[in-house]
This record gives C-alpha cells, structure tokens and sequence, in this order.
C-alpha cells in the first residue's frame, strides 16, 4: 500500500510539473508569436502614419489583424507578412480599407502638418514610425498611438481639431506607462 501512495504521488506531481511545462511553452510560444507580428507589421513598406493595423493572438496559433488604412495593398500586404510567420495557423484581416476620397486625402496632410507641427510634437515626427498615427474617414480624424504624456496627448486633440473641414476628433492616444526605478 505504501508503494502505491508513493507511486501515485510521483505519477500527479510528475503531472502536475508535465502539465506546468507545457503552459509555459504555450506562453513562450504565445509571446514569441507577438514579438515577431508586431516586427513584420512595422516593417511593412508602405506602412506610414495614416495607417492603423493592430493585432490580436487568440489560441495558440491564430492572428486576428485590426485596423484601418487607406490603401488595400496594405491590408494583403499585412496579411501575407502575419501568414508567413512560423506558427500562425490561421489569420483572421479585419482591417478595413478606407473609403477613397481627395477631401479625406486633404484633411490627413493638413492633420498632419497642424499635429506634427507643436512644438513638442514635433519630436515623433523624426521617429522612423512616428507613435502618433492619424486616420481620416469621411471628414473625422481619429488619433490612435502613443505618447509620453498626457500634454502631449491634449496637445495632438487640439491641434487635429483645429483643422479646416474636419467634422469630429477622437483622440485614442495611449499615455505611455512610467517605469519605476
């Protein structure tokens, strides 16, 4: 009886660490697979700051692809470059494609002109991919990204709904998190 307990105890603590492994690996894997979709989505060429493409990892293998961008060789583009990852079974592309229009086209190059022009601003415009993206649909301008703080993130809503012609400004900046030291 004895050997039976201690066999049965090996045998669910050999388990439970089998079963502890694997969640890491799953982890690791997970984490990997989201290092190395936000590095191709980066460097996609026509990737500019009138495009907005997030992502999201579900399961263990699947990429859901968000957004919005207003050409749609950027929308495949995303997609192929996410697909070729090693471990992506299934890609979901839900980005959208924005709506053609020269008044929309006007309106993202006087957004970015007013927005990038602050002083204070100006500093993500030098940035190889500016944190601060600018998406115009039909007349609205929406800012998604990130900054250092929250002026600055006041500071890009005033400055985007000062432009000419522009209907509604939502402002999606992220403040970027202090790091303790």
């Amino acid at each position: 009886m004895r050997k039976l307990v201690i066999v049965l105890t090996i045998l669910f603590f050999g388990i439970n660490v089998g079963a502890q492994t694997r969640k890491q690996d799953l982890g690791n894997i997970h984490e990997r697979l989201i290092r190395e979709a936000r590095h191709q989505l980066l460097l996609l060429p026509n990737y500019s700051v009138f495009d907005n493409i997030e992502f999201k990892v579900t399961g263990i293998d699947a990429v859901v692809l968000l957004g919005q961008v207003p050409r749609p060789i950027l929308k495949s583009d995303a997609e192929s470059a996410v697909r070729r990852l090693e471990g992506v079974g299934k890609v979901e592309n839900q980005i959208e494609v924005l709506p053609l229009s020269p008044n929309d086209d006007r309106i993202r190059m006087a957004a970015f002109r007013a927005v990038f022009s602050k002083p204070g601003l100006d500093r993500y415009a030098v940035m190889a991919m500016p944190s601060i993206h600018i998406i115009v649909k039909n007349g609205n301008i929406t800012l998604v990204g990130v900054v250092a703080n929250e002026a600055d993130k006041n500071i890009a809503g005033i400055a985007a709904k000062g432009v000419t012609g522009v209907f509604e400004v939502v402002t999606n900046l992220q403040v970027e998190a202090k790091k303790e030291l």
